[in-house]
């Protein structure tokens, strides 16, 4: 009888642990928008198809391979943290694009492009970089391995942070809510765990 009051306590304890732990991370404030199952909080901008492969996003088919494919968030978002992983082959160009004013058409004009892109020509703004606003140095690499990008947009305050490293911040106030693109240029690009917190 003692033996089997211990397991029921053991096992009670064990339940506490584990509802203790998930409820202190759905308490970070942070709400998911792909949660490695469905893609419903996105729409394509019609350049490939998309797959979830492995709890990932990854872009298969592209109509053309020197277009950019993206997958644009439904909603639009003024201030926030956002946190997403990625992972990218080593000739990978990508990126998150946030605050986009024309969903239909992201670019770096149209939004704030937070760089995913090891080789580019012009390395200061090339991974972590904001482009066209804030350069990198160093830059971090990204190739053939799962990274975490924070990005925070709070009023004119912009910042980025790359696997715990921040790599770019400005204040500017060109653009100031839209939609968020991920997306899928060269490369293998894959994305999983994009959350967001609104602030």
């Amino acid at each position: 009888m003692a033996r089997l009051f211990t397991l029921f306590v053991t096992a009670a304890l064990s339940c506490f642990a584990v509802n203790a732990a998930l409820a202190q991370a759905a308490g970070d404030g942070f709400i998911a928008l792909f949660d490695g199952k469905n893609i419903d909080h996105w729409q394509s901008n019609g350049k490939a198809q998309f797959t979830i492969e492995d709890g990932a996003i990854v872009a298969t088919g592209k109509k053309d391979p020197k277009d950019n494919a993206y997958l644009i968030s439904k909603d639009k978002y003024k201030d926030f943290q956002l946190r997403v992983e990625v992972w990218v082959s080593d000739d990978a160009n990508s990126g998150v694009f946030i605050r986009c004013e024309d969903p239909a058409n992201p670019g770096a004009k149209t939004c704030y492009e937070c760089n995913i892109f090891d080789t580019r020509p012009d390395p200061s703004y090339g991974t972590g970089a904001i482009v066209f606003f804030a350069e990198v140095n160093p830059m971090p690499k990204a190739g053939g391995k799962w990274n975490t990008m924070e990005i925070t947009a709070h009023g004119r305050d912009l910042s980025v942070t790359f696997n715990g490293q921040k790599t770019a911040q400005v204040r500017n106030g060109l653009h100031t809510e839209g939609a968020i693109a991920l997306q899928f240029a060269e490369g293998t690009v894959k994305f999983r765990k994009v959350q967001i917190k609104p602030l």
